[in-house]
């Protein structure tokens, strides 16, 4: 979704740059800076386990890099209370946690070699072993929750449902639904969820008012999907890798992203449009010629312009879901990554 806020070995990337973050504010540039590094060194600790084994494995995708997004939000949240209170630190790790635990799961369920550029887990160790590392990640999370309270431990507990959920809607597809819907759908579940409740934890244990709570919430449900579905579009309209894998990946393998969608449900009766859908109806496009060929025709397809405008709408309603915060550089922070969104794939 978005690229890495740090490297395995902790260090900045260009700041927040590569996230389309701007912090003007030093004080809340340090005060966000600080929250990480010390989630980072937290992180480390609650994947130890008393077997070697768990250790290495739990620890893989930990070092071998991550986007920290879901920490970062919960970061900025707290800017609307008290960044600096004692469970800010620990509902980060515990978000963090959630969505490793995924990541190994769902390497499993796409039988994936690679992931943030490693060896995936299950291709290292096993399926077994990857489905049982995500486990006691999860378990880690619920553990570090508890010391937080029970309604930490409920909302984790929702979040982590609404994220099987997604994942079973999307293993199972569309049904009866329309195919957008659906798939606009499993991306509030699987991804929007997680950043909403990022966004929750922050103000939650920041100290922020109920308002300003759900404020936050709202606008992590509404920014995560604007970010997964601009990255649908990068993969089609990028000609480098800046969304984190080749162009075209997702045609290569089939995956029905919302370009691909929008193409296939159009009506249109242009020589290309109709071609177009052709190609796509065929699934998987292994084959070179065709691949570029779709690749071609999709980026010059009205579909793609629409998918554009879904993203721009998307980011417009998670700006206007801050609303109700006050002015401020937190508040600028948060809308800086609505104008990169909309930006980033035009």
């Amino acid at each position: 979704m978005v690229e890495d806020v740090v490297n395995p070995a902790g260090e900045r990337s260009g700041q927040f740059g590569a996230l389309g973050l701007h912090l003007a504010d030093p004080r809340v540039e340090a005060s966000v800076l600080g929250v990480l590094d010390r989630v980072e060194a937290h992180l480390r600790a609650s994947v130890a386990s008393a077997d070697p084994l768990v250790t290495e494995a739990a620890r893989h995708l930990l070092q071998a890099g991550g986007k920290r997004f879901r920490p970062l939000l919960v970061a900025l949240g707290a800017q609307f209370g008290d960044p600096e209170a004692a469970q800010v630190v620990p509902a980060a790790v515990v978000m963090e946690l959630t969505h490793l635990a995924t990541l190994y799961h769902d390497d499993v369920m796409d039988e994936a070699a690679v992931r943030r550029g490693a060896p995936s887990a299950n291709s290292r160790w096993t399926n077994s072993v990857a489905i049982l590392v995500g486990d006691y990640l999860f378990a880690r999370a619920a553990d570090i929750a508890a010391d937080l309270g029970p309604e930490a431990v409920r909302l984790q507990a929702r979040t982590f449902a609404r994220l099987v959920h997604g994942q079973i809607a999307e293993t199972v597809g569309p049904r009866d639904t329309d195919p957008v819907a659906h798939y606009l759908h499993v991306i509030a579940e699987k991804t929007g969820s997680l950043i909403a409740t990022s966004a929750r934890f922050g103000g939650m244990f920041g100290g922020a008012s109920p308002e300003h709570i759900e404020a936050l919430a709202g606008y992590g449900e509404i920014i995560g999907v604007a970010f997964q579905l601009s990255d649908d579009l990068l993969d089609i309209a990028s000609e480098s890798v800046e969304s984190g894998k080749t162009p075209g990946t997702d045609l290569r393998e089939g995956v029905p992203t919302l370009p691909v969608l929008y193409a296939l449900a159009a009506d249109d009766s242009d020589a290309a449009s109709v071609r177009l859908r052709e190609i796509l109806a065929t699934g998987p496009l292994v084959d070179d010629a065709l691949h570029a060929e779709a690749l071609t025709l999709l980026r010059e397809s009205p579909a793609l312009k629409r998918a554009r405008e879904t993203v721009r709408s998307y980011a417009e309603d998670a700006r206007a879901r801050l609303a109700p915060l006050p002015e401020g550089p937190a508040r600028r922070a948060l809308e800086s990554l609505c104008d990169y969104i909309a930006d980033r794939t035009s």
